[in-house]
């Protein structure tokens, strides 16, 4: 399945989550890798929406707020860096709409 490419990604959870030193749970250093950061967070949503869309959503969850869908995927950054990824969607349960959860990286190889 497809998730609509007009999904919610919102800039607080990309700017103050996933590009956001942290000490505990920190996503920045590994998207620092392929470039992403904070001063162009604008292109890690744009990312997410051309290249990781593209793919299948896998059902994974069922929760009170909503199901869980993943999308694996390779995200290349700016600096031409690809990421093996696993992205996390939402399909609200109230609203109906699709949003974005969170990304972390895959375990998988590459071939």
């Amino acid at each position: 399945m497809k998730i609509p490419v007009d999904v919610e990604i919102s800039d607080g959870k990309i700017k103050n989550y996933l590009l956001l030193k942290k000490d505990v749970g920190d996503k920045s250093f590994f998207l620092l890798q392929a470039g992403y950061s904070l001063e162009n967070f604008e292109k890690l949503i744009s990312d997410l929406r051309e290249q990781i869309l593209s793919f299948d959503a896998v059902f994974i969850e069922e929760s009170v707020y909503g199901d869980k869908y993943k999308i694996p995927g390779v995200l290349i950054g700016p600096n031409g860096k690809s990421l093996l990824i696993n992205t996390i969607w939402m399909k609200e349960n109230i609203t109906y709409k699709w949003k974005f959860i969170t990304l972390f990286p895959s375990k998988e190889k590459t071939k």
